[in-house]
Parts: C-alpha cells; sequence; structure tokens
C-alpha cells in the first residue's frame, strides 16, 4: 500500500456567521494523491496568533513532504507547539492517513464501542432554579450525565438543587482552579460527597497534584486533575491524585497523546470520559472516534450543540443521549463542508504559498 506524503497545509480561522462567537483554526492536509484531512482548534482557551503562528512556522512547514508510514509520525516529524495547534495538526494526520486506507478513526485508534452515551455541560447561571430548568433540557434530551461549573460561593447551592430534583442523576462538579487548600474550601469540596457528586474536575491548580491528591484522601468523589500530558498524568496516578481523567485531544496535544494517556489511565484503573472542544464539528468528530476506546466508560461530552450549523455530514449530534460511533466511512466518518469553511474564514494559509 502507498504511504501517503503530505504535499499541503491549508489553514483557515472560522468564526460562526451572524456574530456568534465561537472561533476555530481548521486544519486541513493534502496528499500527492489528492486524499484530505481535517483537524480543528478552539480558539477559546489558546487565543487565535498561538495557534495560527505555530502552524505557519513551524508545523506546517515541517509536514511538507512527510510520507506518513503511521499517523503518529508527524508527531515525531514536528515540532507541535501549543496544545490546540498540536491537536488540529496531530488530528488531520490521523484523518488524511486513515482515509487514505479506507479505514475508519475509530477503528484505527483501538476503538470498539459503536456508540457512545453523551453528557451535557451547563452554562453557569444567575439562579439555582436557573440551572435545574437547564438542566431538565439536559436530561429531556436524553443526557445521563451533567457538569455543573462551580466556584467559591456558588458551589453547595446549585448542586443541592440539581440533586433534589434528579437524585439519580450522574453530577460532575468542574471548579475551574478556583479552590485553594483552605479550611473553608476543603469543606466545600469535601461536602459534596453527600450530595452524590461523581467526580470534582480541576479543583485546584494545574502544577499542585499534591493537593489533589490530599483532596482524594480526605474524600470519597473522584477527583479529575486537569492533565496536559502523559507525564502529568504518570505522577497523578503515581501520587493517587486523582480517579478519573477528563480525556481531552485539545489539552493533550492530539490523538496520539490522548490514546496514550487512555491507556495509562485504564491500566491504572481510573475511569475516563472524553470532552470534545470546537464549534465546527471536526474536533467533536474526532472525540467521538476517542471516546470509542474501550477504558471510555463514563458519558463524554462529544456532540455538538443542537441548533447551530451543521459543517460536518452528518452532524456529530446526539439522538436520546446517545452519539453513534461511523464505522462505515473512512477517517472521520463525515463529509466536511469545505466550500462553506472557506466562505466563512476570516483568514487563510497555505504552505507552500
Amino acid at each position: 500500500m502507498t504511504v501517503p506524503s503530505i504535499h499541503g497545509c491549508d489553514a483557515f480561522r472560522v468564526a460562526m456567521p451572524r456574530g456568534r462567537r465561537p472561533e476555530s483554526v481548521l486544519v486541513r492536509l493534502t496528499a500527492q494523491d489528492g486524499t484530505v484531512g481535517w483537524g480543528e482548534a478552539a480558539l477559546a482557551a489558546a487565543g487565535p496568533e498561538p495557534v495560527w503562528s505555530d502552524i505557519e512556522e513551524r508545523m506546517g512547514p515541517a509536514l511538507i513532504g512527510l510520507e506518513l508510514d503511521r499517523p503518529e509520525d508527524a508527531s515525531a516529524a514536528a515540532d507541535l507547539g501549543c496544545p490546540a495547534a498540536a491537536a488540529a495538526v496531530d488530528t488531520a494526520c490521523w484523518d488524511l492517513w486513515c482515509r487514505g486506507r479506507g479505514l475508519p478513526l475509530a477503528h484505527a485508534l483501538g476503538g470498539t464501542r459503536t456508540s457512545i452515551v453523551t453528557g451535557a455541560r451547563i452554562t453557569p447561571e444567575p439562579l439555582p432554579d436557573t440551572v435545574v430548568s437547564r438542566v431538565n433540557q439536559a436530561v429531556g434530551a436524553g443526557h445521563t450525565r451533567v457538569t455543573l461549573d462551580v466556584r467559591p460561593g456558588w458551589d453547595i447551592e446549585p448542586v443541592r438543587a440539581v440533586r433534589q430534583a434528579f437524585p439519580a442523576l450522574a453530577l460532575v462538579a468542574d471548579a475551574g482552579h478556583r479552590y485553594r487548600e483552605t479550611p473553608e474550601h476543603l469543606a466545600v469540596l469535601e461536602g459534596l460527597e453527600s450530595y452524590g457528586v461523581l467526580a470534582i474536575v480541576r479543583p485546584f491548580p494545574e502544577d499542585d497534584l499534591a493537593a489533589h491528591a490530599r483532596l482524594q484522601l480526605r474524600t470519597g468523589t473522584a477527583v479529575a486533575p486537569a492533565i496536559g500530558d502523559l507525564a502529568t498524568l504518570d505522577a497523578a496516578i503515581a501520587l493517587d491524585a486523582g480517579r478519573v481523567l477528563d480525556l481531552r485531544p485539545s489539552a493533550l496535544g492530539g490523538l496520539t497523546a490522548a490514546r496514550g494517556a487512555h491507556d495509562l489511565a485504564y491500566a491504572a484503573g481510573w475511569e475516563v470520559w472524553c470532552t470534545g472542544t470546537g464549534a465546527f464539528g471536526i474536533g467533536q468528530a474526532a472525540a467521538v472516534a476517542l471516546a470509542a476506546l474501550p477504558g471510555v466508560t463514563l458519558p463524554s461530552e462529544v456532540s455538538d450543540p443542537a441548533g447551530g450549523p451543521a459543517f460536518v455530514t452528518p452532524p456529530v449530534r446526539s439522538s436520546g443521549g446517545v452519539v453513534g460511533v461511523p464505522y462505515t466511512q473512512p477517517g472521520l466518518g463525515h463529509e466536511i463542508d469545505e466550500a462553506r469553511i472557506e466562505k466563512l474564514a476570516t483568514r487563510r494559509l497555505r504552505i507552500p504559498a
């Protein structure tokens, strides 16, 4: 079988139409035979300039002429830069390689599941009743796990309100690194256990694994520290700094590293869910393929929000709380609306020019 050689790298900075805020940088890699692969970098966290400059100055030029004997070859050949940019390029390499061989991405990664049970994230709301109403909508759509954003002073009250309304719902509290090891904060974090919270995500600063370990020792609720690389996950496992991995390809730098993190966590007995990012369907499609891995046992946030425009066909949408894994089409398993993406792009890059 012919090994694909990367012939071109295109990037598009794309914003949602009609003033909607989500933006992404989309990467398209093209092989000499015309096969293409796509990846997505959401801009909410990284901002456009680090992503764009890493692709333009480092990753894109390093990929031209690269022969992809394996999709992981890109990680070894290119200086992958910031995680969001690396995730877009790495995903595009996997998609290109799989499409060239007629393989579904989920199968190539080692996936075994044919469908993914989905969870939903509830954006911060000013009143507990509003939170409960939003959760009710998510439950009505079939989601079996809900993530609530919490912060000091806004934690026990919304969790209590949701738990009273939905006694059996799987609840996750995402603390966004906002807590410290003060007696007051520890009392709140430990108190979440009495409401049957499944996991406390990112309670402390990212670099303080010892604090996560001490909290895990004090509570029966699983702790989920932020994991940005395999070395951090290794250290977290060794310290017993958690029991759940929120598997984010965008934070880890792509599917290659994310699959490695899944394998480490699975071997250590941690539970895993997967979170996709991006508003244009490509990042979510990649997350669905990743969530098909055997260790992803918890409901994952992998579907596009309903009601928005679709840039991939079929849309990555949850139906009754389930997203199917596409095993009948190669690569991501979705057709990309290239014409619409090019029309909406506010910035374009082509390597070689």
